[in-house]
C-alpha cells in the first residue's frame, strides 16, 4: 500500500518539479494514516520524518518497520539507502520543533532553490533549515527588494534574507533568538557570496523585545513568521500568536516606512487575523497564491500582506 502510494505521488510531483526546475520539494505528507511521514526530496537527498503517534509497536518492532519503510522509499526513488535520512518528530505548535536538537552527528548538504544555494543539516535537528512551503513567498520578497531596507524577523536560517540580498536590497537585517540559526543565516549569506558587513546585519535577540528598540519608519519590507507559541528561557514572557499577533503587527507597522509592506505568516491551524484591530490600510490574505504545488491541500499556514 505504501509503495503504491509513493510510486503515484513521486511520479506526479517529480514531473512537476522538473518542469519548474525545482530541486527541493515535498512529495508525501501523511497520505496514508498507517504511514505518517512527511517526505521531502532535497536535491538528491531524502528527508523522511515520521510524526510521533501511538503505533502500538515495541521499540524493536518499530525499528524493523522503519527499516522496511526506508527500503520501500529506496525502491521507489531508486536511490541508495545512504541518502535517506529518517527521523521521528512530534507534532508541535507552529515551528518550535526547528529548535530541538535531534542528533549529535551532523550531515550537511548544499541544495539549490531559485538560483541560490542553502546549507541544510540533515541529521542534527528535526527540521533541515529550509521551509519549502515558503518557496513562492521568498520569490515575491526577492522581486520587491531592489534598493529596499528589508527586515527578517524570527529569521531561522535566513533564507528570506538571502533572497532579499540577491534581489538587490539596500540593507537586510535578520533577527532571531537562536545564536545557532543566526550563525547559520550568516553562513547562507556568505555561501552565496552576497554578504557585506555594511549592508547585512545579523542580530541574536528576542524579537519581541528587540522591536521596542528598532528604528521607526525605516523598513520597506518586513518578513515575520513567528512561532505559534514560545516560552524560551531567554524570553521575558511567553508568546502566543493568536493572542499576541495584533500587538506584534502594531510594532511592525511602526518600523515600516509609509509605503512599507509586511509579509506576516503563521502555522497556527485555526488562526484568525483580527483585521479590525490592525491599523493598516491594506490587509490581504495571500495564502492561496503563495502555496506551492507540493503543499496544496495540505498546508495549514496562513500568509498575509499588510501595508501601512
Amino acid at each position: 500500500m505504501f509503495q503504491n502510494r509513493l510510486l503515484k505521488v513521486w511520479k506526479h510531483f517529480s514531473k512537476l518539479a522538473r518542469r519548474q526546475e525545482i530541486a527541493c520539494f515535498r512529495f508525501y505528507d501523511h497520505d496514508l494514516p498507517e504511514f505518517p511521514f512527511a517526505i521531502e526530496w532535497l536535491d538528491g537527498a531524502v528527508h523522511a520524518a515520521e510524526y510521533k503517534r501511538r503505533h502500538g509497536m515495541e521499540d524493536e518492532e518499530h525499528a524493523v518497520w522503519l527499516d522496511a519503510c526506508k527500503a520501500t522509499i529506496c525502491t521507489v526513488l531508486e536511490v541508495d539507502p545512504s541518502v535517506i535520512f529518517m527521523k521521528i518528530r512530534q507534532r508541535k505548535a507552529g515551528r518550535l520543533g526547528q529548535y530541538e536538537k535531534f542528533d549529535e552527528l551532523r550531515t550537511e548538504k548544499i541544495v539549490s532553490e531559485g538560483g541560490l544555494n542553502f546549507i541544510l543539516n540533515l541529521t542534527d535537528y528535526l527540521d533541515t533549515g529550509l521551509f519549502l512551503d515558503h518557496r513562492i513567498t521568498r520569490g515575491l520578497v526577492k522581486s520587491e527588494s531592489k534598493n529596499k531596507n528589508v527586515l527578517n524577523l524570527f529569521c531561522y536560517t535566513g533564507s528570506f534574507s538571502v533572497y532579499a540580498a540577491s534581489g538587490g536590497a539596500a540593507t537586510v537585517t535578520s533577527v532571531d533568538l537562536s545564536k545557532t540559526y543566526i550563525n547559520w543565516a550568516k553562513r547562507n549569506m556568505q555561501y552565496n557570496k552576497l554578504y557585506k558587513d555594511t549592508q547585512h546585519d545579523f542580530i541574536n535577540a528576542d524579537v519581541i523585545e528587540w522591536l521596542d528598540y528598532m528604528p521607526t519608519d525605516n523598513y520597506d519590507i518586513i518578513v515575520c513568521d513567528p512561532p505559534t507559541f514560545s516560552n524560551s528561557k531567554r524570553m521575558e514572557e511567553n508568546f502566543d500568536v493568536q493572542r499576541d499577533h495584533v500587538m506584534l503587527i502594531k510594532k511592525l507597522l511602526k518600523g515600516c516606512t509609509e509605503t512599507g509592506r509586511i509579509y506576516f505568516s503563521t502555522n497556527l491551524r485555526n488562526f484568525v487575523l483580527d483585521r479590525d484591530a490592525i491599523p493598516a490600510t491594506i490587509v490581504k490574505d495571500i495564502t492561496a497564491q503563495t502555496t506551492p504545488f507540493d503543499f496544496q491541500g495540505k498546508l495549514h499556514r496562513k500568509c498575509f500582506i499588510i501595508e501601512k
